[in-house]
């Protein structure tokens, strides 16, 4: 198996952004803008950038394993878990599934919330052809309950910073719930936002992920530094 040599500038990018790895596991600090896994877009996809990334680094003759437990979607930005063991993917799977693995996120909103922190409950509704989701007034056949919480941090000059916790995992649940509650992220012009971002980004960060290593049993607990593109003063509080 024959894969692409990275530059030495991409190299170095990718081995900046790895948070955490070993034998069974890689953790790795997503841009926005990039994508988990292959789609329709054709563009190349975070795992096979990973495989070469691993085959070069390693000398790997033959086939990299990089499997995908879980997605990010591409405007967002964040940590993002990758199997490099079948043995590892199959228990990450059903960790995920089971809402063992425990993430939170941080978003910088164009307006404040109702409350300092709360609970939303939503039902929420796919909508394929828009490739977005929306709040309905009531549970029907396509409709999937939504929970988070969220904790208000702190203003910026023209922006407020929230942190969220997902409870459950469904499509845009994060981007579609804080905008019907009043708050639409920074450049999610899908959902609400006023303008995009230079970069076509969202302020939408999945800053820290918790969970038990599926194969060596230890906990986990890796976490991010604030966006510095975001451009967040250093060390705001909230009065």
């Amino acid at each position: 198996m024959e894969y692409r040599i990275l530059s030495s500038a991409e190299y170095e990018s990718i081995a900046a952004r790895i948070v955490y790895e070993d034998n069974h596991l890689l953790v790795f600090d997503k841009r926005a803008g990039e994508i988990v896994q292959g789609d329709k877009t054709g563009d190349e996809a975070l795992c096979e950038t990973l495989k070469a990334f691993v085959a070069g680094r390693d000398s790997k003759p033959g086939k990299v394993f990089m499997g995908v437990p879980h997605r990010l979607d591409r405007p967002v930005c964040g940590l993002c878990v990758f199997a490099k063991t079948s043995k590892a993917l199959e228990r990450l799977n059903e960790m995920f599934r089971n809402s063992e693995v425990h993430k939170s996120y941080r978003a910088l909103c164009c307006a404040a919330p109702p409350s300092d922190e709360g609970l939303l409950e939503d039902w929420l509704e796919r909508n394929e052809k828009l490739n977005k989701s929306f709040v309905t007034r009531k549970p029907g056949p396509k409709a999937k309950l939504a929970r988070l919480r969220y904790r208000y941090l702190f203003p910026t000059l023209h922006y407020h910073l929230l942190e969220i916790e997902l409870l459950t995992g469904r499509h845009h649940q994060i981007r579609c719930q804080l905008s019907h509650m009043g708050c639409p992220i920074k450049g999610d012009l899908k959902y609400g936002a006023p303008r995009s971002n230079p970069d076509g980004g969202i302020c939408l960060q999945a800053w820290r992920i918790t969970l038990v290593h599926p194969v060596r049993k230890s906990e986990l607990d890796l976490q991010l530094p604030i966006p510095s593109g975001w451009k967040i003063p250093a060390g705001p509080t909230k009065a």
